[in-house]
């Protein structure tokens, strides 16, 4: 058997990445056998590479290798292309026509986004996989097939068994074994190699001198996230090739080719500190929850004071010393700037004693954060119409900490 190395060479495969690595050691491994293989992993990762490693890896290799995207053929004609028809089968069908699994018998059909077949199709599919056989469209005649299917995916495919959308006897059939192949965000080391590949590649192409990255230039490229994978980073290589006249890339120039880079954050990152933005986020509704208090608290306080001086209500020592101690040091007037800073829960809990009394005299009036945030959840959902995203964006909030909140209010 060829060496990984070997492999790599042979079929333009370039990183050293470790998952990557132990995808195709597994292809290189299955090859030999005819057992189905499943490859999944994002748009843009090279899947379509595999299928081609197994097939001349195997005892087929001298057959035929047939590639197709289901998702690129019509619903009403995949059928046919699969397994043919016969003359008048429907409107347009002049003669007989060979489907490629018969084309292909005795070599390999890779079904590139496997996950877009109608379920009619996939029932015809499940019949090839278990005994062999396909019927012709507007035919009754069996034929048998001897071909080996390689199926790749980026969609989640318990989703759609879950759904409705795929069934789960066919999966189970095609994914006797699983090749995942990671996205390119993981595979840092490799970003800068791919990028040299692809600029030697449209240098020699369109015969003008290579593009070079700068230090800085190198260490943005790894850090951006890349949602197109490969594919994305080919695309950046070749616009920056043709565009760009001086041929030293800096950090701004590259920039311009790496949509929403600012903005955009790692994996990594989010999963470092989902908690500290959680925190920051509740911090933050929390203040404006505050303000919100602060502005009713002091329309209380002049009810109250309106309301006793026309009733002629006497107040205790202890309560007239409140208001005056409000009134005159203005405590509440300190809210907004005291509110900028990290509260230790023993000073905030010390500060909210000034409120003592309005709640003593108006029983009904609910003042506590959790109806407060409540409220403003609930408006900001009506408001917006349900839509969570946009009501999150109102709050000031991440959806992930909205979705909580609606779960925990039970809204």
């Amino acid at each position: 058997m060829e060496s990984l190395q070997v492999i790599k060479q042979r079929f333009g495969i370039i990183g050293n990445d470790t998952h990557l690595n132990l995808a195709l050691e597994k292809a290189m491994r299955v090859a030999p056998t005819d057992i189905s293989v499943l490859v999944t992993g994002e748009s843009g990762v090279g899947k379509e590479s595999i299928p081609k490693i197994i097939h001349a890896l195997s005892h087929r290799k001298h057959a035929k290798y047939i590639a197709i995207n289901c998702g690129a053929i019509p619903e009403g004609t995949i059928d046919s292309e699969l397994f043919g028809h016969e003359k008048g089968a429907f409107t347009g069908a002049t003669s007989t026509r060979n489907g490629y699994f018969e084309v292909a018998d005795g070599g390999t059909i890779f079904l590139d986004e496997v996950g877009e077949l109608p379920l009619t199709t996939q029932v015809r599919l499940l019949r090839v996989l278990e005994n062999g056989e396909f019927i012709k469209v507007g035919s009754s005649k069996v034929q048998k097939t001897d071909v080996r299917i390689v199926t790749a995916t980026n969609l989640k495919m318990h989703e759609a068994i879950e759904k409705g959308k795929f069934r789960e006897d066919l999966y189970y059939r095609l994914s006797t074994i699983e090749i995942d192949l990671p996205p390119l965000r993981t595979r840092d080391e490799d970003i800068h190699l791919l990028f040299r590949k692809f600029a030697a590649d449209f240098a020699q192409k369109y015969q003008m001198p290579t593009i070079r990255l700068t230090d800085n230039a190198v260490n943005l490229l790894m850090s951006y996230n890349f949602p197109g994978n490969i594919r994305q980073l080919r695309n950046i290589a070749e616009q920056i090739s043709v565009v760009e006249e001086n041929r030293s890339i800096d950090t701004e120039k590259l920039s311009k080719y790496l949509p929403n880079y600012r903005s955009r954050n790692l994996p990594s990152v989010i999963a470092d500190s989902n908690e500290k933005n959680d925190f920051a986020h509740e911090r933050e509704i929390m203040y404006k929850i505050l303000f919100d208090m602060r502005k009713d608290i002091k329309n209380l306080e002049n009810l109250t004071r309106d309301l006793i001086k026309g009733n002629n209500v006497q107040l205790s020592e202890e309560h007239q010393h409140l208001i005056d101690k409000i009134y005159k040091e203005d405590k509440l007037e300190n809210i907004e700037n005291e509110v900028q800073v990290v509260y230790p829960e023993e000073n905030y809990q010390q500060e909210n004693q000034n409120y003592d009394f309005a709640e003593t005299v108006v029983e009904d009036e609910s003042l506590s954060l959790q109806d407060k945030e409540f409220e403003m959840i609930k408006k900001s959902l009506e408001r917006n119409k349900g839509k969570r995203k946009l009501a999150a964006q109102e709050l000031g909030i991440s959806e992930r900490t909205l979705y909580r909140k609606i779960k925990q209010y039970d809204l």
